[in-house]
């Protein structure tokens, strides 16, 4: 067993003790932080359990699978804080999941990668493909915010419409790169299916660790549901405390949407996107880091409208600007270091600065502006 599989296996013991801390009236500190806690093995199960059904029924309906259940541990959380009414740290919590996938998962994927390989490459082309469709999400949340800023009294229903109606377009889009990387230019997204990449996915939890034996479908699509049912009691636990306890701690609802939460929902992916860097996959490494942020902005945001406007909650796309400053900051970095297709622990480095520079604003920015 790994020793990043061992830590989440103690993990789990924080459900039992998350729960007890709520019947028991432990204070909304401690419910919050085991809640937190909790949902990191949680993520890390539902990964493997998606990843091991996707062997046994196929790359296409595996690939869908994957796309689906990607971020599914964020789009729980969001849910439950969107039903909750807290939409502020909804949208801080998409921005901010964005944030840290390009610039701290990739930062210290290529940082560690780059440690042990002087220079590490990944396909040019994809990534260009995966700036342009970040170029479009930072468009498609700064055009409402903007309209908003330069049309004063324009009426929140107008400003739902306009959410729906560019929720709809870019869930459309999404659908349009899955289909383009995985049936109509799936070579581009080929990373190598060698003996040697089995391997190195398996040890990541990517794969089975023996591909050969067959995998119990039943048996994981059981852990997926339980592990999907407890990562929502799990939220409704953090977000029911979220509030109090973060006013505890010093903290502002800005600072815990950005970086708390997206740390929490993304843990999993974090330990994936930096175990196979060091294993010299950096192609793997950023297909985990911007394809997660990618499903982010084209797919979690557009249906989190979507169901603000069903649940009839006030959810739109008219985002905080210094959240869209932050954004455009990273997919610029991002998009700089990324376009040549080559990699080194001082790019990683420069992303990590960006994000710690990022996280340092937002500690400080006043929860006012929320």
């Amino acid at each position: 067993m790994s020793i990043k599989n061992a830590i989440f296996y103690g993990l789990l013991i924080f459900i039992p003790i998350s729960i007890a801390a709520e019947l028991l009236n432990w204070g909304s500190v401690v419910v919050f932080m085991t809640a937190a806690i909790a949902i990191l093995p949680l993520a890390a199960w539902m990964g493997t359990a998606t990843e091991e059904i996707a062997v046994v029924v196929g790359p296409t309906i595996g690939g869908l699978l994957n796309a689906t259940f990607g971020n599914a541990t964020e789009l729980i959380i969001a849910l439950a804080a969107l039903n909750a009414g807290l939409i502020e740290v909804v949208k801080a919590s998409l921005t901010g999941s964005i944030i840290g996938n390009l610039l701290l998962v990739m930062g210290l994927s290529m940082f560690l990668g780059g440690l042990r390989y002087k220079e590490q490459e990944f396909q040019p082309v994809v990534a260009r493909m995966n700036a342009s469709s970040m170029n479009l999400a930072v468009i498609a949340l700064l055009l409402p915010t903007a309209m908003n800023y330069t049309s004063p009294g324009v009426s929140f229903v107008t400003m739902q419409n306009l959410s729906v109606a560019v929720a709809i377009v870019l869930i459309g889009v999404y659908a349009l790169t899955l289909l383009f990387s995985m049936r109509t230019h799936a070579y581009l997204y080929d990373v190598g299916v060698a003996e040697e990449d089995l391997q190195v996915m398996a040890e990541s939890n990517l794969v089975p660790e023996h591909p050969t034996e067959k995998t119990d479908l039943r048996l994981w699509i059981g852990v997926l549901l339980v592990a999907t049912l407890l990562v929502a009691v799990e939220s409704e636990l953090l977000v029911a405390t979220l509030e109090e306890a973060t006013s505890k701690l010093g903290l502002t609802a800005l600072f815990t949407g950005v970086i708390l939460l997206p740390i929490v929902g993304n843990a999993a992916e974090h330990a994936t996107a930096v175990t196979v860097a060091m294993k010299n996959k950096m192609d793997l490494a950023v297909s985990v880091a911007v394809g997660s942020s990618l499903q982010i902005a084209l797919f979690v945001a557009p249906v989190l409208v979507l169901a603000g406007w069903w649940l009839g909650k006030p959810m739109d796309l008219d985002f905080n600007p210094f959240e869209l400053v932050a954004v455009a900051v990273a997919v610029l970095i991002t998009n700089s270091i990324s376009s040549d297709g080559k990699s080194n622990w001082l790019e990683g480095t420069l992303l990590l600065a960006a994000y710690v520079i990022l996280g340092l604003a937002f500690y400080f920015h006043p929860e006012s502006a929320v």
